[in-house]
């Protein structure tokens, strides 16, 4: 997910800096912001645990390095739209002035992956595809985001999330996860106990 994300944002470096150079300010910031809106929701989402160290110190590390490349570019892209926001947060947590930094480049983002990595992009795409259906689900179901699923069978289009799985399972709280040959994914709650403090029946 990392190397994806990673990937993705290149490619977000060159189209934003090919609408500039177009004068096309619009188009730009439509494409960085939808980068930024799916980046929160999604990716943020699904490296929360690994993050915080759910599977280890070296896992950790490799969301901290990508959510650090990330924030560093995605400042850097909106300084021309929002030049105060953007001043402000590089403030916290980088010298000088964001307007005095250099325009990002795919070596600042790709260094650290050693170069675009199409396969990690398709895994990343295949996890956020994944985590909108089980989203969707979960909605119509009228169940809590949290709401623990013992066993989900995901249709096999989404298997392309694999290498994610780890992730992927700890974003969605599914505790068993396969592919299988099914149209819509499968999803199996966890009973629910008694709320804490609850009188036995």
């Amino acid at each position: 997910l990392d190397r994806g994300m990673l990937t993705a944002l290149d490619k977000l470096i060159g189209e934003v800096t090919e609408h500039l150079e177009a004068y096309d300010y619009a188009r730009g910031l439509e494409r960085a912001e939808t980068f930024f809106w799916a980046f929160c929701d999604d990716y943020l989402e699904l490296v929360k645990g690994r993050r915080y160290g759910d599977f280890g110190s070296d896992a950790a590390a490799s969301a901290n390095s990508a959510i650090l490349v990330a924030l560093d570019t995605l400042l850097r892209l909106f300084a021309p739209y929002l030049p105060f926001v953007t001043e402000e947060v590089w403030s916290w947590w980088r010298p000088g002035s964001v307007h005095q930094s250099s325009w990002p480049s795919s070596t600042d983002v790709l260094s650290p992956i050693g170069g675009r990595d199409e396969a990690a992009l398709a895994v990343r795409l295949a996890t956020q595809d994944g985590l909108a259906e089980v989203r969707r689900l979960k909605s119509l179901l009228k169940k809590p985001t949290k709401a623990v699923i013992a066993r989900a069978v995901l249709p096999s289009r989404f298997a392309g999330l694999q290498p994610a799985a780890r992730d992927f399972q700890a974003a969605t709280h599914i505790r068993d996860l396969s592919f299988g040959d099914v149209d819509e994914a499968q999803l199996e709650f966890a009973e629910e106990g008694p709320a804490p403090g609850a009188a036995g029946v």
